[in-house]
Formats: structure tokens, sequence, C-alpha cells
């Protein structure tokens, strides 16, 4: 039987593919800022709340180990000084029990020393991850190839779900595929695909995205077909400033060949109504629609 390899571990899936590693130390207590930021919610407070009775249970066994070190016991035995524990830890000091003996005042005084620096570090921790900047930038689904200004042309969409400005906003295409060398070495390749407009001094409602698949583009001549033999796919990362808070938000999304409509449009989701109001309606945000004439098709807002 097969020894299983050491320090296997799962990573963050790219490319829609599901990867293993091997041979990476996992070092959790050298790296508890990043396993607590990337936690989920729930699997955080369930931590918290399991330090914290392992934290009480472990003290209150200190104060076990001498009788009569607490007064006004109440519950008598372990569980009073469980309780009492907690008092000390939060710092409550109800007034009943107390030390009245120097080795639980010693106790008491780790005890405090100690529990102050783990709120600190849990006060920390909860400020960084509520205050942590979140994009929250809304992608297309799919992405569509269609003529537009004669040229073939790749066309992608994103907006604001915030409503709220997003500064020198830019953005970045790529195509990541696999491929081998003249030696046959199997190796992943990254190309850049340049975009008509890759920068967005106020990025507020909507932008659409396009890159001109001409002669000198990494996709030119590529089909549905071949891009899924290369296994394939698009990379589509947008950044900026956030003007409420002023942090650097990020956020990116993947397009598959399965995602990809050829001769396709995106479905027009602005428009102005006779009040002169400008409207824009994202019910219709991920919908595309066959071109038929693609003369007749207008052009994307943004």
């Amino acid at each position: 039987m097969q020894s299983k390899p050491p320090f296997m571990r799962r990573a963050a899936p790219v490319g829609g593919r599901q990867v293993v590693t091997y041979g990476l130390p996992i070092r959790p207590w050298q790296d508890l800022y990043h396993l607590f930021m990337t936690l989920s919610w729930p699997r955080l407070f369930a931590s918290y709340a399991g330090f914290f009775a392992l934290f009480n249970l472990i003290f209150a066994a200190a104060y076990q180990l001498q009788p009569g070190d607490v007064a006004n016991l109440n519950p008598a035995g372990y569980w009073g000084r469980f309780f009492f524990s907690v008092e000390t830890l939060a710092t409550v000091g109800y007034g009943d029990m107390h030390p009245q003996t120097v080795y639980a005042h010693i106790i008491a005084s780790v005890e405090i020393f100690t529990g102050m620096m783990s709120l600190a570090l849990i006060t920390g921790m909860m400020f960084a991850r509520f205050s942590r900047p979140t994009a929250r930038i809304l992608f297309a689904r799919h992405a569509v190839v269609r003529e537009f200004d004669g040229m073939r042309t790749l066309m992608l969409r994103a907006a604001n779900e915030r409503q709220n400005v997003i500064m020198e906003a830019t953005a970045q295409l790529r195509l990541v595929r696999d491929e081998q060398t003249s030696e046959g070495y199997r190796i992943r390749r990254i190309y850049d695909l340049p975009l008509r407009r890759s920068e967005q001094p106020v990025f507020l409602y909507g932008w659409s995205l396009m890159h001109v698949i001409d002669e000198a583009s990494p996709l030119a001549g590529e089909t549905s077909e071949s891009l899924m033999a290369g296994k394939a796919f698009l990379l589509l990362t947008i950044g900026g400033i956030d003007e409420t808070t002023g942090q650097m938000l990020m956020s990116r999304q993947e397009y598959h060949p399965s995602s990809l409509r050829w001769d396709h449009s995106f479905a027009d989701i602005f428009t102005t109504g006779e009040d002169g109001i400008d409207r824009f309606d994202y019910t219709k945000f991920h919908d595309v629609e066959p071109l038929s004439r693609p003369e007749a098709q207008s052009a994307p807002p943004g």
C-alpha cells in the first residue's frame, strides 16, 4: 500500500482546476494572521468560542490545585472556579468571589495578563476582518465575441455593485493556456490581451471592456474547441481606489471557453426616459443575445 505523501493539501483552484500540492510544510502557528483572515465567519467564531472555553477550563484547574483559594465559591467545586475564571478574564468583578490566598492572586494575575493580551489580539483580528476592503464588482457571466467597428472583438462587461465611485480604475485581461515547447516540455503560458480602454477615471455604473482580435492578438484564429483543447481561460482583473474609504480594491473573474458566446452581443441595459433620466437595468446584466444583424446592434454603454 502506497503511503500518503507528506504535507499534502488542496490549493486554491485556478482556471477551474482542482490543485493538490505536496512537500510544503503546514505551519499554522507561524501564520495565524493569514489563517484567521481566511477562515469563514462561522469557523472564526467557533475558534474563538473554543479558545474561550479551553482557556477558562485550564485556569479553573489551576485554581483547583489549592483548596480554599477563592472566597465565597459558588457553586462549590471545579465549576465554581470555572465561573470565577470567566469573571476574572472578563474583568467583570461582581464582588462575591475573589482570591483570598497568595497563590490565587498569582494565578489571577497571570490570567488577567494573558487574557488582556488575548482579547487585544482577538479585537485586532476582528477589526482587521471588518475593515478589510472588499470590491463588490459584478462581472457578466459570459464574454461575447462579435464584430464591432468592423473588427472581430472580444467584449466583457463589469459593473460597480456598490454604486459609489471607484477612482482611477484599471483593468487587465490575460489569456492563460497550456502549451508544449519544442523540447517537449508542457508549460502554462500567459498572454496579455490589450484592451481598447484599460483605464476608467470614474468607475461608477458599468464598464464594457473590449479586446480587438486582429492578427497580433493571441486569440487570432482561436475557436471554442481549440481553447478547450489548450485548457485555456481568460483572466480579467479590475482594481481601483474606493473614494469613500481611500482603500485599494481588487477583484478578478475567470472566463472559460464554455462561457464564451461567439457572434452574440450583450443585452442593452442603458436607457434614457422621456423625463431625461438615465436608467440602468441590471436585471439584464448577464443576458446575451445572438447577432442576427450585426450592423443594427447599438454600441454598448461605458
